[in-house]
Parts: structure tokens; C-alpha cells; sequence
């Protein structure tokens, strides 16, 4: 099984591609990680990893051809078109966002550039552009991260 996990920041991927991907016995890849890995992307001014999606989309794809039990989680995935099973899209209300966030340390600027992202549905607007309809699976980040994974495992039929 060949999965994406995605979403605004804050929304619990990380945390639930931990628990899925050891629920599921998969791979649970960044693609931070992944990127550096495979030296795409460069550091900003900010001293944050920006990476370009068409080359991140080639090496992801090409490694994806060649593995299979493997989960992608992070924010940038939903802007690739990866060749997986489901994608997960992670949903939270943006003023439990912002609360997340806040409680992080962001920037105030920061917070609310993925507050509004998550308010406009930027990620959905990517996720539904790149994947089937029938290949995304949407949930709400729930309070606590069993109710999330629950939700997702019984969308996969697991």
C-alpha cells in the first residue's frame, strides 16, 4: 500500500503517519527528509527548505515504482501528483489551528499565512486537483490522535 498524508501545518500529520504507518507496518517517509535525502530543494532566508515540486515529484514517483508498504507525510505532498493508493487529507478548524500553532512558537505571520491556507482549503483545492476523487480520503483531526486514526483506518477498510 502506496499512501500520502497531507495537510495544513499543525493538522497532525506527523503524528498520525506514526501511528498509521505502525498500525499498517508501512514506511512513514517526510518529505523533508526525503528531499534532503535526495538533495532537492534549497534553504530560504527564513532557513526553511523549499522544495520544487516537479523534482520532487520525478524522485518521489521514481521511488514509489520501486517500493511498495509506504506512507509520504507533509504539507508539500499535496502539491505533487505521487502514484499512491489514497491520499489523506487532514482537516482542522482554524481557530484550533491557530491555537496549535500559537502554542508551536510561529511567527504571527506565519500562523496566520496557514490559518488562511486552511481557511480557503488550499490544500483540499491541491489534493482534489492531483488525486481521483475516489483516491482521497478527507478527515477531521479529532482531540485526540486515536478518534483521527480510527476514522482513517475504517476509510481504508483496515
Amino acid at each position: 500500500m502506496r499512501l500520502i498524508i497531507t495537510g495544513s501545518p499543525g493538522t497532525g500529520k506527523t503524528t498520525l503517519a506514526k501511528s498509521l504507518g505502525e498500525k499498517l507496518n508501512l514506511t512513514v517517509l517526510n518529505e523533508k527528509d526525503f528531499a534532503l535525502k535526495n538533495g532537492i530543494g534549497s534553504f530560504n532566508e527564513e532557513n526553511e527548505l523549499e522544495i520544487p515540486i516537479k523534482e520532487f515529484e520525478e524522485k518521489a514517483n521514481a521511488f514509489l515504482k520501486e517500493t511498495d508498504d509506504v506512507l509520504f507525510e507533509g504539507h508539500v505532498v499535496c502539491e505533487a501528483k505521487l502514484h499512491v493508493d489514497k491520499a489523506i487529507l487532514i482537516r482542522v478548524d482554524p481557530e484550533e489551528l491557530e491555537m496549535r500553532l500559537e502554542n508551536r512558537g510561529y511567527s504571527m505571520e506565519k500562523m496566520m499565512d496557514n490559518v488562511f491556507c486552511e481557511g480557503i482549503d488550499y490544500c483540499k483545492k491541491q489534493v482534489i486537483k492531483n488525486y481521483p476523487i475516489d483516491k482521497i480520503i478527507e478527515v477531521t483531526s479529532k482531540a485526540s490522535i486515536s478518534g483521527t486514526l480510527k476514522a482513517v483506518l475504517a476509510s481504508l477498510g483496515k
